[in-house]
């Protein structure tokens, strides 16, 4: 049986009533096939585990992988305080779940763990794919630890949970269990085509510094500086003590850090998300010392273009193979960034992979993808601010 895949989404603010929609129709969409994958994502505003008890009772144990979104992404476009739902059949390919947990004690061993339970499995795993907690512990390290397990130039994609732009607590699911402080992931194996596309748009601006202390993902001194005075430069001081008084991440969300790599004609995007009395900035993922950073600046117009790529790129790594699904995994920065024209950057993507293919994706915390896209040539590693679009096919 070819690839046959069906969205779902719901805007009910009721739990229940969410879950009976989406589950109604993927059901009626598979047309009464068992579904060998679900994914969903889902805004906080739910009742979390109640959320996923009704949808793995009412679909019948298919597998289950998802987490909490700062918004989701479905081929009708983007939504706020939804339920989004996936329901995939495929006789090609095998999907084998995995955990790691407690991402704050250890994300890198979190990271092995995941890629070990899905390894037994599945020995001849071609890709993962993974969904981490989004405010726990060094997001890279996560990434790192699948790697460990896998190998160097394993494909992983994936997207870091939400939790509507709160930043205090996200959700990750697994079957018909909700987790915190963990990362789920799914392994595919089989005779099966996939692409991944990777871009961000955004631009450096500022003068360049140096990472002169910096221990995992807090960033201490930059040219012998407290890190915050890349911001206090910038901006003046007495703006950027604004920065102190709320989540780094709110203000500095379209002024992200970049870092340049020698694999990518883009620099590699850091999230600050809090900054304390001293100065030190805490990031979605490291930034190692010595490194070269400087401040970024993103633009509506530059951000179609990338996305428009990520999805050209994605689509041409899938060899002439026809598109049967798309899996975004989107930063909740570019939904800022647009605004009310969020649905552009999807309507964008939808025009090259194919107007009616499935899609689902929701913004997230951070993504995971291999460096610009180039699959068993370059590592997979934490992104943010970037959009990264999965392809799949039979």
């Amino acid at each position: 049986m070819s690839i046959k895949c069906v969205v779902a989404n719901s805007l009910s603010k009721d739990t229940e009533t969410a879950a009976r929609e989406v589950c109604a129709k993927v059901k009626n969409g598979l047309g009464g096939n068992r579904a060998d994958l679900l994914l969903c994502f889902s805004s906080v505003l739910h009742d979390q585990a109640n959320l996923l008890g009704e949808i793995a009772t009412d679909l019948g144990g298919s597998p289950l992988l998802g987490c909490s979104d700062a918004g989701g992404i479905v081929t009708d476009g983007p939504f706020k305080q939804s339920v989004s739902l996936m329901g995939i059949v495929s006789e090609k390919i095998k999907f084998s779940t995995g955990v790691g947990k407690d991402i704050d004690r250890d994300a890198r061993k979190a990271g092995a763990d995941l890629a070990k339970a899905i390894k037994e499995k599945a020995p001849d795993v071609s890709l993962i794919i993974m969904m981490a907690d989004g405010l726990a512990g060094n997001g890279a390290d996560i990434v790192r630890g699948v790697l460990d397990v896998m190998g160097d130039k394993f494909p992983v994609v994936g997207g870091s949970a939400g939790d509507d732009f709160l930043f205090k607590k996200t959700y990750e699911y697994l079957g018909g269990e909700v987790l915190n402080n963990a990362v789920v992931g799914v392994g595919l194996s089989g005779d099966f085509a996939f692409g991944i596309g990777v871009r961000h748009g955004w631009m450096p601006i500022g003068v360049p510094m140096k990472v002169t202390r910096s221990k995992a993902n807090i960033l201490y001194e930059l040219d012998g500086k407290p890190a915050v005075s890349i911001y206090e430069d910038y901006f003046g001081e007495e703006k950027s003590k604004k920065l102190r008084e709320e989540p780094l991440a709110r203000l500095a969300i379209t002024y992200p850090l970049g870092m340049q790599t020698q694999e990518s004609d883009e620099y590699l995007i850091r999230d600050p998300i809090t900054v304390d009395e001293k100065g030190a900035i805490t990031c979605a993922a490291e930034i190692p010392e010595g490194s070269t950073i400087r401040l970024m600046i993103g633009s509506k117009d530059e951000a179609i273009q990338a996305a428009r790529m990520a999805a050209a790129q994605a689509v041409e790594q899938m060899r002439g193979k026809p598109v049967k699904a798309t899996i975004i995994f989107n930063c909740i920065a570019r939904d800022k960034l647009f605004g009310r024209d969020a649905k552009k950057e999807i309507e964008t993507i939808r025009e090259v992979i194919g107007m009616d293919v499935p899609l689902i994706g929701f913004y997230t915390y951070g993504e995971q993808a291999p460096i610009a896209g180039k699959i068993h040539a370059c590592s997979s590693v934490f992104h943010n601010e970037t959009v990264v679009i999965l392809t799949l096919g039979d």
